[in-house]
């Protein structure tokens, strides 16, 4: 998928969010998930099926041409623009129309896998804010290398988890770390779990502690 041509100045504005879950007048709280290169917002909305639904409305934006940005993480970002500017607006906008309905950002979980992993992380290090969580599963924050300058602000104690494979062929491992460690900074509650040997997929580790931290959530 990489060289995928968008000539659009914003080639994300205008694409569809899918929804699960309890209906946007009743929901208390949210996860917004964001899906991998290749895939889309459908897909990622069936991980829905395997969590907590009283009171949470799932929320899934869809990349176009089902690629957030053309080229590995892992390049320099300018070479990865203006999709990731495009994919940060597009959850920027998400978040929005949730706190419109009433569902503030401490009851928001911002959720993604690889690609939409990256892109969630990198959102939610350059808009730190008390979450209800943010979940990384397997991504890290986007550059060629990470510029900690460029990280500021609070996260005011919300709960981050980072969880990868050892060997993933996709991130790096000293990604991740380095990730964990910017969202430490930023005074976030960080869980980095590393699994042996595992393919690039989620597993039910990661799930029960996605479930955990739903439950916590005071609706």
């Amino acid at each position: 998928m990489y060289g995928v041509e968008m000539n659009s100045s914003d080639p994300h504005k205008d694409t569809p969010v899918l929804f699960a879950g309890e209906n946007s007048a009743i929901a208390r709280a949210a996860a917004v998930m964001i899906h991998g290169r290749g895939s889309d917002a459908g897909e990622i909305l069936t991980l829905a099926g395997q969590l907590p639904k009283d009171g949470f409305i799932f929320a899934a934006p869809q990349a176009s041409a089902n690629t957030w940005y053309p080229y590995s993480f892992l390049y320099p970002i300018e070479q990865n623009e203006p999709c990731i500017t495009s994919g940060l607006k597009k959850i920027e906008g998400v978040i929005s129309e949730l706190n419109k309905k009433k569902i503030p950002h401490e009851r928001i979980l911002l959720l993604g896998f690889s690609q939409g992993a990256c892109l969630a992380l990198e959102f939610a290090a350059r808009n730190p804010a008390r979450y209800g969580g943010i979940i990384g599963l397997s991504g890290g924050l986007i550059g060629e290398r990470i510029i900690e300058e460029k990280y500021s602000g609070n996260l005011s104690s919300t709960p981050v988890f980072l969880g990868c494979s050892d060997s993933d062929p996709h991130i790096p491992l000293e990604r991740v770390i380095q990730s964990s460690q910017i969202f430490k900074k930023l005074n976030g509650q960080v869980e980095r779990r590393i699994y042996k040997n595992m393919p690039h997929t989620i597993n039910e580790d990661e799930i029960s502690f996605i479930k955990q931290l739903m439950n916590s959530f005071q609706l």
